[in-house]
């Protein structure tokens, strides 16, 4: 299966949820994070630097469950800015 390449705009995006997510974890370890919320370290690590720009949905909501965040406050900060 050949994956369509990703535009700028959605590797922005996922820039963008890599950082809001790595200011909600604060000082709390990557490892204890990740497995609160049932993930890999390597896969938060991914997320938190924008190698995973797309992550599964159900992922997403693990993530924001874990660190007391809203999925719809994540999708509005991680929409593209209005130009």
């Amino acid at each position: 299966m050949v994956r369509t390449p990703l535009t700028p705009e959605e590797r922005e995006r996922g820039e963008r949820l890599g950082r809001l997510l790595r200011e909600a974890r604060g000082s709390r370890s990557m490892v204890d994070v990740a497995a609160a919320a049932g993930l890999s370290a390597e896969t938060l690590r991914k997320i938190e630097t924008g190698r995973a720009p797309t992550p599964a949905f159900f992922t997403v909501a693990a993530l924001a469950g874990t660190l007391g965040l809203s999925m719809d406050d994540l999708m509005a900060r991680c929409s593209p800015v209005p130009v």
